[in-house]
């Protein structure tokens, strides 16, 4: 014999049913089937909200009845032949006339009592069970209908109900001993009292009913059908890579099913764990899939975490102070004042010092429970021994689950740093001496990131899901998107990070999808999308919470570039070629730097010095090794280097100074590469990364560019202003060629003293043959002292650029 429970989902219409007509069909021609069916989906709340409406004086309840009704009588035209439509409308009008006045009682009374709702919320096991055993007629006369109300026997707690089993037992070897029929279809979720006055089993009861048929027909298995293939290893509309469980003991399944997974519900396996009846968990949609098996063995596939689950709209109630130290009973008064007033706790963690307890319990029993307590505890509330008890509301318990995991360590470590490297805030934490659960409660804004960054940590062969959100989407910008795209698969096969996109902005469109953005039309999107505003694009970033988030900004924004803190501050991390950050007051770099590693939010920006150099990673591992750095010598822009690389006496500056600006060497406005500015930038990042102190206004910035050419307001007068004094650079040019030098722009740091200019550099010099865009960097440090450590290549352009700004993206996702 086996039991098979169908749920509201898998009855909720006419083609769901003809689906499970299909399933029961099939399996009675080898074995014996008990059906439970559960009320069809929504009518439950129907009936609910008829029942408190006419509470409630509200005449709105005849509509909801005849809804009911409606809804009932389409399935029966639907499913049932015209044969037999007629008695089984007759016994769906009987129900929905008793159901009618007992609403009008409510009605009259202005009352609704536990036991009443009781037996107006059985009517939508009635009807559907019985709709169901009337479909199943049409299919396989070899089929009755039993009322669940006949065989289980509870206490007259109206709205829970205990079951009797001795009695239930006795009553089912009573009923079915004279049945002959091959499928048998009961009510789920209703029972009554030894009076027969009808009573529920609470939240799952169908489930729970399924259980006790199992439990007293000694059956050989119990199959919860419902719209899913199995219980997941994490709720999969949550966590989109959840992954349906093959195999889960008893006591897995229950620790899963109270955190939250809602497939199945704790009070349905006591039953058949007694008995040793294994439970099956099948999708009606999907009959053919797997599902997962529950027994009474934990089968490993080398993973000792089974499941991560949790429970929303929990509140923490902490009772503590000096008088709990050294007391006795101080708990067992605690719990039994609950325990009086039917206050479920769902969680308990006491510190060793006996100062506080802190227990979790429902957001609705909230208020009642400190008033209970308070109460309790009045006497050493008022000598101050003991604080009035503090509340926490709309927090989360989230729960790693796994029979095997006491087995193995450092699973709590792994659970507790993956939360914090995501900023997610541990307010307490559980854990019992089986290791079967680690427990932890988290503030409910952190759900999605929590179960997300957990699943990736233990489920998802340690494939990081990185989130971006890039500002900036020029040359530079579509070249970063571009390389994404091109090397997505391979950063997933190879690396394991599956890098996304979420959001982009330029300055006039900004565009975000939770789900990553199509990469290969993400110009199109942008365009159609909403007008750019950085505070919203702040406050998304912020909202969306995800995990392992970083902010990409590839601008030269001034005001982008003051709000990195806010990123930091959310443990979002930060990559930048923006030179102004770090360039910035000291102050503002040094807190920046703090932000990061207080918030273990990443604050890289190796594109700031040398565009796709290993520049500045080169310079942290010199400094993180102990070394010292005495001097530096470099030619940082390559920009200007590819200006007076070109620049002679058939190219005019002004001409190779446009063509720069065409190829994406120069920025914006290429008065900041031409002044020395952003040279002048470059050297104070990398002092300022060497371990010293420095301001931008204590670097000497010997300028070849002419005052007016300063002055100007703009590009066009900028550079109307270079062929005015084309002469200047020329004769700049005809002094390096009778020196035999060449113009090269240096950036020179010794002593504690810095300055940017152009020099006149000769052939001996290592600055000599610099090519094309090329940056040199020279290190004297303690270890390099007579041969310096030199860096040399590509310093400018946006494929470089865009490659070191992905290079700074991967460093994170191997972090």
């Amino acid at each position: 014999m086996i039991v098979l429970k169908f749920g509201g989902t898998s009855v909720a219409n006419a083609q769901n049913i003809s689906k499970v007509i299909d399933i029961i069909i099939n399996k009675s021609q080898k074995e014996k089937l008990l059906i439970v069916v559960s009320a069809l989906s929504g009518v439950t709340d129907l009936l609910h909200l008829a029942g408190t409406t006419a509470a409630n004086k509200n005449k709105e309840y005849q509509k909801l009845v005849s809804k009911i009704a409606l809804k009932h009588e389409e399935l029966i035209v639907n499913l049932v032949d015209s044969e037999n439509q007629l008695a089984l409308k007759t016994i769906v009008n009987n129900e929905i006339k008793q159901l009618q006045t007992l609403l009008d009682g409510c009605f009259l009374l202005n009352e609704l009592s536990t036991k009443t709702l009781d037996r107006i919320l059985s009517f939508g096991e009635l009807l559907s069970s019985q709709i169901i055993s009337y479909a199943l007629k049409n299919n396989e006369n070899n089929c009755c209908f039993i009322d669940s109300r006949k065989i289980i026997k509870t206490n007259d707690n109206f709205g829970k109900a205990a079951v009797i089993f001795n009695k239930t037992k006795e009553l089912f070897s009573s009923v079915l001993q004279n049945i002959n029929e091959q499928i048998i279809v009961f009510p789920g979720f209703i029972a009554s009292t030894v009076n027969e006055e009808t009573t529920t089993l609470g939240r799952g009861g169908s489930d729970y009913t399924a259980s006790i048929l199992a439990y007293c027909s000694n059956a050989s298995s119990l199959e919860i059908w419902t719209d899913v293939n199995g219980m997941y290893t994490a709720n999969p509309k949550i966590v989109k890579q959840a992954k349906s469980i093959e195999n889960l003991s008893y006591q897995e399944a229950m620790e899963l099913s109270h955190f939250g997974a809602k497939v199945l519900y704790p009070p349905t396996i006591q039953p058949v764990l007694n008995a040793m009846i294994p439970i099956l968990i099948k999708n009606t949609f999907e009959p053919n899939a797997q599902g997962t098996y529950i027994s009474n063995q934990s089968i490993s596939n080398g993973n000792p975490v089974k499941g991560i689950s949790h429970i929303d709209a929990i509140t923490l109630l902490t009772l503590e102070g000096s008088g709990m130290i050294g007391i006795t009973g101080s708990s067992k008064r605690l719990f039994e004042a609950l325990s009086q007033h039917d206050i479920n706790v769902i969680f308990i963690t006491q510190a060793s010092s006996e100062h506080s307890i802190c227990i979790g319990i429902s957001n609705n029993d909230a208020e009642k429970a400190k008033t209970i307590i308070d109460a309790t505890f009045d006497i050493e509330i008022s000598q101050n021994k003991i604080d009035s008890c503090l509340l926490e509301k709309d927090l989360c318990i989230i729960a790693l689950v796994g029979e095997n995991m006491k087995n193995h360590q450092g699973l709590s470590g792994k659970m507790f740093s993956t939360l914090g490297k995501n900023n997610v805030n541990i307010r307490a934490i559980a854990q019992g001496a089986s290791e079967r659960n680690i427990s932890a409660v988290i503030n409910k804004n952190d759900i999605k990131k929590a179960l997300n960054a957990l699943h990736e940590r233990f489920f998802e062969d340690n494939t990081k899901q990185l989130n971006l959100f890039v500002m900036g989407v020029g040359n530079v910008g579509e070249k970063f998107i571009d390389q994404i795209n091109q090397q997505k698969k391979f950063l997933k096969e190879n690396l394991k990070m599956n890098v996304r996109v979420i959001a982009l902005s330029n300055s006039r469109k900004m565009i975000f999808n939770e789900e990553g953005l199509d990469l290969n039309n993400w110009k199109l999107q942008l365009n159609e999308s909403e007008e750019a505003n950085t505070e919203k694009f702040i406050s998304e970033v912020q909202k969306l919470n995800l995990r392992n988030s970083i902010f990409v900004d590839i601008t030269a924004n001034s005001d982008i570039a003051n709000i990195y803190d806010q990123f930091l501050k959310q443990s979002i991390a930060v990559v930048t070629c923006n030179k102004i950050a770090c360039s910035s007051q000291y102050e503002n770099y040094q807190n920046l730097k703090n932000l990061s590693r207080k918030y273990n939010a990443p604050f890289l920006f190796e594109t700031n010095v040398g565009a796709g150099l290993p520049i500045i990673d080169t310079l942290k591992h010199l400094i993180a090794s102990g070394d010292k750095v005495n001097k530096i010598q470099a030619v940082l822009s390559g920009s200007l280097n590819f200006i007076f690389n070109n620049f002679d006496e058939n190219n005019s500056f002004h001409d190779v100074v446009k063509e720069a600006g065409i190829q994406g060497f120069t920025e914006p406005d290429p008065k900041i590469d031409l002044s020395g500015i952003d040279v002048a930038r470059k050297i104070l990042i990398l002092i300022r990364e060497s371990g010293y102190k420095m301001e931008n206004n204590n670097i000497e910035n010997k300028s070849f560019l002419p005052e007016e050419c300063m002055q100007t307001a703009n590009n066009e007068d900028f550079f109307a202003s270079l062929i005015k004094y084309a002469p200047h650079f020329e004769n700049l040019l005809k002094e390096a060629n009778s020196k035999n030098c060449k113009l090269k722009y240096v950036a020179t740091f010794e002593n504690g003293k810095a300055n940017v200019g152009l020099e006149f550099i000769p052939q001996e010099s290592p600055f000599y043959n610099l090519e094309g865009k090329d940056n040199i960097v020279q290190f004297y440090t303690d270890r390099y002292v007579d041969q310096p450590l030199l860096i040399k290549g590509a310093g400018a352009g946006a494929a470089v650029t865009a490659s070191g700004i992905f290079a700074d993206v991967v460093r994170i996702g191997n972090v």
